[in-house]
Order: C-alpha cells, then sequence, then structure tokens
C-alpha cells in the first residue's frame, strides 16, 4: 500500500540503542557554555528569511480542492452524493476532463461497513494502477463530503452496448474477456477480491478498451488460502460459496466471469428467476444449458468456470488466471498484445471531443451541475476516520515539476426487461450501480449478427440483485419500455441487509 494510504495503522517505534563502547564519540560540554547570539545569526550575511507556509515547507506540492474543477455535466445522482463532468482549472492539468463522485460523509458514518467500503475503495484506487482498471487522480475532502477526481471514460458502459446489441459473438466477447481477466490477474496479485464483476461494472475508454470500475466490495489483504465470509455482490453473478457463506476466496471471481462469459454469448446471466429466492436455488443446485449455437471452446469454458466445487473450477488456487488464459478458448490470444492494448476493439465510441457525453442519459446531462454546499459539520472524532483520504497521483506530481507550457452500423432494437437492485432503488426505472462514470449511455455502435448466432437472439436481462453496502454505487436511470405482466413481488422489494450485510441504496 502507498505511504498516504488512508486509515493507517501506527505502530510503536522500536527503542533505539545507544553505543556506549570505548569508541563513542564523546563530546566536551565546555563548547557549549555560551548561548548562540539569534540576532547577530539572523543579520549575517548570506541568511534568507522565509516565512513558514504550506507553500513553502511542501514547494510544488499542490493543495487541491473542489474550487480547482469547473463543473460541466450531471453524470449521475445517489442517495450519497452526485457524479460530475468536471474540468480542471487550475495547475499544469488544466483543461483536463475529469469525472468527480461527491459523498457525503454524513451519510457514509452512519454505517460501520458503508464506511469501511469507502475506505477500501479509496485505497484500492490508490494502491491499484493498470490498464485496464479506471484510474484515481485526486482524493480530497472538505467538511462534509469526499471527492474522488477519476478519469473520465467516454466510451460508455459495456452493459449498454450488450442490451443494444442483444448477444456478442465469441471473438467479440473474447476481446474483453481478455482485457478483464488481466485485469482481475493484478487484483489478484495485490491480494484483492473484485467481488462484483458485472456488465455494468466495466467501462469502456474513448478507444473501445475495458476499465473496470466501482471497487466498494473489493477485499483486500486476502494471502492465499485465507477465506473471508461477507455476503455481497450482485446474485446473478455470485458464486455459490458466497451465497452458502462457508467463506470464499479469489476463485469467485472466476465463477463471475463464467456468468458474464454466458451473458455476452447467450443475452442473459446462466441462472436467474423471477425472485431473488429462486435465483439462489438455481445458482446452488440449477442445471447449467448451454445453446447448441456455442462453439466446442466456449462451452467447455464456461462449464468449467462455472463449476460449483470450488476446487474444480478453472482458475483456483495456486494457478488462478494462468489456468484460465491457457484455455483454449483462447488460444489465437497473444497476451502481451492485450496488456500493452495493441489489439483493436471491436468497436470505438464516435465522439467529438475529450467532454463529449453523448453516451450518457441526457436525464442527467440536461441537469444544471450544482454541487450543494456542506450542511452538516462532523464532530472531530468523527472527522478521523477520514484522516488520510487526501491524495494526488504520482502522474499529476511529476506534471506539477514540468515547466508550464501553453496550452457504424445502423442499430438494432432489442426487448430488454429491467434489472432491479433491491432496496431504495428496487422502485426506480432500470437502475445499477456504478463507480464514477454511471450509465445512461447511449451508443450508436454496436456490432452486427454473424455465423453461428441465431439473428432473433435477444439480450433479456432478468431482475439482478445487488447485495452489500456499497457507499460508492452511484445509479442512473435509463429509458426504458414497462416489461408486461412482470409485476415485483412484494417480499421482493424489501431491504435485504438483515441477512446480507446491507443492500447498494442510493
Amino acid at each position: 500500500m502507498a505511504d498516504n494510504v488512508f486509515d493507517i495503522e501506527l505502530h510503536d517505534v522500536e527503542t533505539v540503542e545507544v553505543d556506549d563502547s570505548d569508541d563513542a564519540i564523546e563530546i566536551e560540554e565546555d563548547a557549549y557554555d555560551q548561548n548562540p547570539n539569534i540576532n547577530e545569526i539572523v543579520n549575517s550575511d548570506g541568511v534568507e528569511t522565509v516565512q513558514l507556509t504550506e507553500q513553502t515547507v511542501n514547494p510544488g506540492q499542490e493543495k487541491t480542492g473542489p474550487q480547482d474543477f469547473e463543473l460541466r455535466k450531471v453524470l449521475g445522482k445517489g442517495g450519497y452524493g452526485k457524479v460530475f463532468q468536471v474540468k480542471k482549472i487550475t495547475g499544469n492539468d488544466a483543461d483536463t476532463v475529469f469525472a468527480m463522485k461527491v459523498l457525503r460523509k454524513a451519510s457514509i458514518v452512519r454505517n460501520q461497513k458503508d464506511t469501511a467500503h469507502t475506505k477500501a475503495e479509496r485505497n484500492i484506487l490508490e494502491e491499484v494502477k493498470h490498464p485496464f482498471i479506471v484510474d484515481l487522480k485526486y482524493a480530497f475532502q472538505t467538511g462534509g463530503k469526499l471527492y474522488l477526481i477519476l478519469e473520465y471514460l467516454s466510451g460508455g458502459e459495456l452493459f449498454m452496448h450488450l442490451e443494444r446489441e442483444g448477444i456478442f459473438l465469441e471473438d467479440t466477447a473474447c476481446f474483453y474477456l481478455s482485457e478483464i481477466i488481466l485485469a482481475l490477474e493484478h487484483l489478484h496479485g495485490q491480494g484483492i477480491i473484485y467481488r462484483d464483476l458485472k456488465p455494468e461494472n466495466i467501462l469502456l475508454d474513448a478507444q473501445g478498451h475495458v476499465k473496470l470500475t466501482d471497487f466498494g466490495l473489493c477485499k483486500e489483504h486476502i494471502k492465499e488460502g485465507v477465506l473471508t465470509h461477507t455476503f455481497c455482490g450482485t446474485i446473478e453473478y455470485m458464486a455459490p460459496e458466497i451465497l452458502t457463506r462457508h467463506g470464499h476466496g479469489k476463485e469467485v471471481d472466476w465463477w463471475s466471469l463464467g456468468a458474464l462469459m454466458y451473458d455476452m454469448l447467450t443475452g442473459a446471466p446462466p441462472f436467474t428467476a423471477e425472485n431473488r429466492k429462486k435465483t439462489i436455488e438455481k445458482i446452488l443446485k440449477g442445471k447449467l444449458n448451454l445453446p447448441p449455437y456455442l462453439t466446442a471452446d466456449a462451452r467447455d469454458l464456461v462449464r468449467k468456470l462455472l463449476k460449483r466445487q470450488v476446487t474444480a473450477r478453472l482458475g483456483a488456487a495456486p494457478d488462478d488466471a494462468n489456468a484460465v488464459k491457457a484455455h483454449q478458448f483462447f488460444r489465437h490470444i497473444n497476451w502481451d498484445d492485450v496488456l500493452s492494448r495493441k489489439l483493436d476493439p471491436p468497436f470505438k465510441p464516435c465522439l467529438t471531443s475529450d467532454d463529449d457525453v453523448s453516451q450518457f442519459d441526457t436525464k442527467f446531462t440536461k441537469q444544471t451541475p450544482v454541487d450543494s454546499p456542506d450542511e452538516s459539520t462532523l464532530s472531530e472524532s468523527a472527522n478521523m476516520i477520514f484522516q488520510g483520504f487526501t491524495y494526488i497521483a504520482p502522474s499529476v506530481l511529476e506534471d506539477i515539476y514540468k515547466p508550464s507550457i501553453m496550452k457504424a452500423r445502423s442499430p438494432r432494437k432489442v426487448g430488454t426487461p429491467f434489472r432491479h437492485h433491491f432496496g431504495a432503488a428496487s422502485t426506480s426505472s432500470r437502475m445499477f450501480s456504478l463507480d464514477p462514470h454511471v450509465s445512461g449511455f447511449q451508443t450508436p455502435h454496436h456490432f452486427g449478427n454473424g455465423a453461428g448466432v441465431p439473428s432473433g437472439a435477444t439480450h433479456t436481462h432478468s431482475h439482478s440483485t445487488h447485495v452489500g453496502n456499497n457507499t460508492n454505487n452511484i445509479r442512473v436511470g435509463f429509458h426504458h419500455q414497462p416489461v408486461p405482466q412482470q409485476t415485483q413481488q412484494p417480499e421482493e422489494a424489501m431491504d435485504v441487509s438483515n441477512s446480507t450485510g446491507g443492500t447498494s441504496l442510493v
């Protein structure tokens, strides 16, 4: 973890051993009999008087805050705060477009798990730097709010591309899965379990490459063979061992990868039902049905990733990602080329500028962006929880010391029932959790149908239940068609926090 990690534990300082041997230096006391003349020193030649300020003690270190960013657009809203598109107006990175996530401290400190998840995301975003993981640029706070400044990803959310296309060709799925595998491999190498892999948490940059986002449900500091027991994630992509609460490790991410692959190739997660209870029953006991149009390699990979017995699952420790990468489905993949982003994405978003918001829902982008003033003041002890939150990315610090310079294919409509995240969002229109860049992307590009894929296939996601206190989830709505003959059962709209440790609320 980096030096200025959020929530550092302080340890006792080791006792300094004094060398009292015969070789120790003896200091003559009479050399200090006379006190120094301070005025004589201050007024002597060669002495420069400098006022002690934050700028003189830490020259070049930026004191970044909300005042350094111009609000441009609203990208999303949630119960804990908002997400804005912003432009930096100071420093060497002035005019750079970012996504700014604003979280209210008062809402976070009410729940210990919310606080822990906020710390976890902040720490992971600082620690983890990878081509396929969203990059944290700044973190700072005011009396009542936390601010995360992240790279602005204008390519949209994979969920929306999958929604519009219905299903992906195997080559398309292979591209996205390859980049996701390398992101998971890096997280696992850092002792981190992701635990919430799903299309909504996969964003695309301006070139069309993958970026994992939303790290509020991650588990840090996992050692090989050590299990964790938190019940969290999104039901449809959740591994059986999380549901049974028998303890789980990194293998849960490979189950989720299998569920994601199935979703990409068939139009829905592998185990779905009309309510949460029946969905869980299918995940634990249901038969895996694979459509006949899948190739043998694709069928084999899905089966091996969706093994209920953890030790038999592809990617089980100690092989982890190496076993997955070695599967025949990826036989044409050069993993070095994947990591260096040399592979051409299946499509590149059509953008007109760095601050293009065409992929976002106009329901939000048409709103006037306002960061409401701090209305609540936390006690000193409550604010201590957020000590160490401030952060500036090394790449930004490097720029501080540099000299300043002047500076197609036609859409195919697919009918898709919307997902539900039970809790406060369950009565809203299509809502899903997202990290800084929210949902609401309206993508004009997609993939056409191809050989081996039924032309009538549609992407029919069923209700998706998100559990776990993730304060950093920002939800946004999409315009959707009402789903006929699909009534939500009263018990399914209830808050599941009593049994799961909390629902991701807006």
